[in-house]
């Protein structure tokens, strides 16, 4: 249930997020949803691509510092409060959320929203026993 998320570490430098890009289209690896945050002298460029194996060693490959972290995809009501009942189905079973941001598209009436919690494998259970959907990695991958 989990989907691999890339992280790219970049120096805050002109050009550098021009240059993961061309790299990830020129090996038509397509972005569904990206997060950065930035400091001074750096960035962490976060990243859901269609193709996370090949986006990680064609990085590797041109110098950049990349990981793979697991995160979890899942659906919530595209309407006030949706997020809201998501996030405090885990504020009460005491599952802190490190970072979330969402995606580019959406499913039908349903906003994506990527999530890097405290015990995945808990709130994943968690979710699934308040039914919130959790998108396998195939279908994340093929957005």
């Amino acid at each position: 249930m989990f989907v691999k998320q890339i992280s790219v570490f970049l120096e805050n430098k002109s050009g550098r997020l021009a240059e993961v890009t061309g790299i990830l289209g020129k090996h038509n690896i397509d972005i569904s949803a990206l997060s950065i945050a930035d400091t001074t002298d750096f960035g962490i460029l976060r990243l859901i691509v269609n193709k996370p194996d090949l986006a990680l060693q064609v990085l590797k490959e041109n110098g950049f510092t990349v990981s793979a972290t697991d995160v979890i995809a899942i659906a919530v009501e595209d309407k006030p409060g949706g997020l809201a009942k998501v996030l405090e189905i885990l504020y009460k079973k005491d599952i802190g959320i490190e970072y979330m941001y969402a995606f580019v598209g959406k499913l039908s009436d349903q906003a994506l929203v990527i999530l890097k919690v405290e015990k995945a494998e808990d709130a994943i259970k968690i979710l699934k026993e308040n039914n919130v959907k959790i998108l396998p990695a195939e279908e994340v991958y093929a957005l």
